[in-house]
């Protein structure tokens, strides 16, 4: 069976997540990054031109690149670059890497259309940055939370109650398959809809997770602050290393102290508390 590469390179590091995930509904069944690009393998079933053009209503200005492949069985080598990630005490792995790990610290995600299998910096960060925040009890929330990485790390670090909250719905399948994979399911609650909506039910919650775009995250912090536990921190992530400086201004003046920071390649993830 043929088989296309497409490498996709967004316009700005900004619009990967929206080009990501035009991919996935535009046929992708996994992509890998390559640096500033997204890579993914056709089959013949997809037309690749008709690929693209679907992306670009994500970027219109993203480069595309389409090469031929050989008969290899594309469905299973792309496994090969999917990895297992020690990120302190918490393993993240794919299932076909999962075996002979203790199941108390490892998250087994399948690759699917949910954001979140360890590959990508801003989940490790994330993952990184909740070891010494969690405490034994806690109810936590999760948002946008896609794959339910974080909110499944969560109740491995023993949160007692975690809310992962996502508006996708092509995510809650995913989500729910990985929470019960994970035997979390008496913890974790993947619940499908706006953030805005679900954080005050929930609330109150001593630690707010919320991997999504910088923009997005400052909007959420007056709700953020209303909705958190009066000892609560949160900890948030898929903020570029170029606005980190934008990010701070904005977390000091709505009143957050910066507890503690985490970078991997161009991105920035950040752990806070309420100022004093």
């Amino acid at each position: 069976m043929p088989w296309t590469r497409v490498t996709i390179r967004p316009s700005a590091a900004s619009r990967v997540a929206s080009v990501a995930a035009a991919m996935f509904a535009a046929g992708a069944e996994g992509l890998q990054e390559a640096g500033d690009a997204l890579v993914t393998h056709l089959g013949e079933a997809v037309d690749a031109e008709a690929f693209v053009a679907a992306v670009r209503g994500a970027d219109d200005a993203l480069h595309a690149e389409l090469s031929p492949l050989d008969d290899t069985d594309w469905s299973e080598k792309w496994k090969e670059r999917i990895t297992a990630h020690q990120l302190g005490v918490l393993t993240v792995t794919p299932p076909w890497l999962a075996a002979g790990r203790d199941p108390a610290t490892t998250i087994v995600i399948e690759p699917a259309m949910a954001f979140g299998t360890g590959e990508h910096p801003t989940t490790r960060g994330v993952v990184r940055l909740m070891q010494g925040a969690i405490r034994a009890g806690d109810s936590v929330a999760d948002l946008g939370s896609g794959s339910a990485v974080l909110a499944i790390a969560a109740a491995k670090l023993g949160a007692a109650r975690v809310y992962a909250i996502e508006i996708d719905p092509d995510a809650t399948g995913n989500a729910e398959e990985n929470i019960a994979r994970n035997g979390v399911g008496d913890r974790v609650a993947a619940l499908e809809g706006d953030a805005a909506v679900f954080l005050p039910i929930v609330a109150p919650v001593r630690v707010i997770l919320a991997n999504i775009i910088s923009s997005v995250l400052v909007d959420l912090l007056p709700l953020m602050a209303m909705t958190l536990a009066d000892d609560g921190v949160i900890i948030l992530s898929g903020i570029l290393l170029e606005e980190r400086p934008r990010m701070l201004e904005a977390l000091a003046s709505s009143g957050w102290r910066v507890e503690a920071e985490d970078a991997e390649d161009q991105w920035w993830s950040v752990r806070c508390a309420r100022a004093a």
